[in-house]
This record gives structure tokens, sequence and C-alpha cells, in this order.
């Protein structure tokens, strides 16, 4: 089933009622109805973590769901009229208004917490690719959950390398861990190189960089080229091994 965001359903109230924006009076027919009842759904299937809001505004949001709701169930015995007309506006503005401002992109409540990452940006940033990732795999999207969650491997490893460890250290376990010319930036490293240093700076458990060596493999399979050479490709396996990599490092800094 596609995923339901607040912006679609603003774009979609604009589309069907346009009057909602400024509250201007509206007009009401029976042809409505359609429009009315898909909007009720659209809202029903907006996830939970995207529901952001709470206290009156929540009070509202659900007052105005259910007029319109009240609306399309009793269809056959309401007659269209000015007392109707001006609660469905109401209500349909007030739908838009309350979720305009809500983001399209949150991680659902079961994401790993990342409470250890104190700059909230990043945690969030991370946060929503390993949701994401968890998507992806409910929807059977091999690649992009593979993907996601080999990238938040690699930005959890290299908030650790960067943040827990002086440059020194860094530079000393690069060496130790035979990274090939590494720079002297970090961020310029890749996934292989953050498994190998973070091991060798005793960020990670041993069994967690086999696992994060598996996405890292997994996660080049979205090269073509790779991928026709070794005669696989990203499927339930990858994606539950490159989710698992992300678990394990999340729970070792954890």
């Amino acid at each position: 089933m596609p995923r339901v965001v607040p912006s679609q359903i603003v774009e979609f109230i604009d589309a069907e009622f346009s009057f909602a924006r400024a509250r201007r009076p509206p007009t009401f027919d029976h042809a409505d109805i359609d429009a009315l009842s898909a909007l009720v759904r659209l809202t029903d299937e907006l996830p939970d973590e995207l529901m952001t809001v709470s206290g009156r505004n929540y009070s509202f949001l659900l007052r105005g769901i259910e007029t319109i709701r009240g609306t399309v169930a009793n269809r056959v015995s309401f007659s269209f009229g000015v007392s109707l007309d001006e609660r469905l506006r109401n209500a349909i503005a007030d739908v838009r208004e309350i979720l305009k401002p809500l983001p399209d992109e949150a991680p659902s409540p079961a994401t790993a917490e990342l409470s250890f990452i104190p700059d909230a940006a990043l945690r969030d940033s991370i946060r929503n690719d390993i949701s994401a990732a968890n998507r992806a795999l409910h929807d059977g999207l091999w690649k992009a959950a593979t993907v996601l969650a080999a990238a938040a491997t690699e930005a959890l490893l290299l908030w650790a390398i960067t943040t827990k460890k002086s440059k020194t250290e860094v530079e000393a376990a690069a060496r130790s861990a035979a990274i090939p010319n590494p720079s002297a930036d970090p961020e310029k490293w890749g996934l292989d190189a953050y498994i190998k240093v973070a091991s060798a700076l005793g960020l990670i458990k041993d069994n967690t960089a086999k696992q994060a060596a598996l996405a890292k493999d997994f996660r080049n399979l979205i090269h073509p080229g790779r991928s026709a050479r070794l005669q696989e490709v990203c499927d339930r396996g990858t994606a539950h091994s490159a989710l698992a990599a992300v678990e394990f490092v999340a729970r070792d800094f954890t």
C-alpha cells in the first residue's frame, strides 16, 4: 500500500476543496461525497509517527475528520445547505491547517532511539534512514532496504570514530587496520575503512564487524557491474543482513 504523508493530504484538499485555504464560502453538492470519502480514507492511513500533533490541535483535527466522516456516512439523509456547508468548510480547513506543518518523514516508534548521539539533527537523520530501511523491507524493496541500512551503519561508524576517539588514535587504528593510503579526513573513507578502524579502536564487537562487512558487500551490489560479475542481487536475505548490521552497531554504541 502506498505510504500517505501530510503534504499529500494538503495537496488533495487544495485540489478538491480550494476554498479551504482561505476559508472562503464553499459550495457543496452530492458529487463532492466521493472526494470527502477519499479525504477521510487518506487521514485514516496517515502513519502514527507522522501525527505529531497534541493538545488543542489534535482535538480540532479529530473533530474535523469526524465531521467529514459523518457527512459521508449520512450522505443519503443529508441535504446540503448553508449550515452543513459552513461546518464542512471549517472541518476541511481545520484538517488542512493542522496537517500542513507536519513532517512527511519521521522514524517509526520501533526504531532504535540512538540516544547516545547528542546532535538531534544527526540522530533524527540516521533514525529516519533506519526506519525507511525497515519500511522498504516490509514492502519487499530489497535493494532500498539493503542500501539504506548500510548507509545508516556507515553514518553511525563515522560518528563514533570522529567523536569518541582522538585524531591520533584514529590514525593509529587506520595503520593497524592496514587501510591503504587513508585520508587524514575520515569523512572521505568508505564503509570498509570505518568497519576496520572501529573494530581496531574497540568501538564494535567482532561479530558486529563481521555483520557490517557483509552489509558492505551487499550494499555494493547496487553497482550493476559488480552484481552481474558476482551473479548476485539484493534480496530479502541481504536486506535482513544489512538491517542486522545497523542494529548490532547501535547495540554496541548503546
